[in-house]
């Protein structure tokens, strides 16, 4: 199981807001959810998504895409993936053991 933090920026919006792109995305990652494929949590900041890796990069192809096919030309998209493989590890697990410590 792998964890990814992803920021997906839309560049050339006619506006400083990018909600309407955010909202979007969200619903792309609903589906996955829905289907039993991952797990999300969206941030004020980024979404972190939970799943297979393969599946993970599937998803964040996905949700790459989703400003060009509403006419944006140009996005970036920010990448950072923790893929523990000596156990198993979610995103519950990872904010239980920093909670332990306090």
């Amino acid at each position: 199981m792998a964890i990814v933090d992803v920021t997906v920026i839309p560049i050339g919006t006619n506006t400083p807001s990018v909600s309407e792109y955010v909202a979007d995305i969200q619903q792309i990652l609903k589906k996955y959810e829905s289907e039993g494929k991952i797990k999300y949590q969206l941030t004020p900041m980024n979404t972190i998504i939970e799943g297979e890796l393969h599946t993970l990069l599937q998803v964040v192809e996905d949700i790459h895409e989703a400003p060009f096919n509403k006419g944006i030309q140009r996005v970036a998209t920010n990448i950072r993936i923790d893929d523990r493989r000596d156990k198993k590890s979610t995103m519950e697990s990872k904010l239980e053991s920093v909670q332990k410590h306090f």
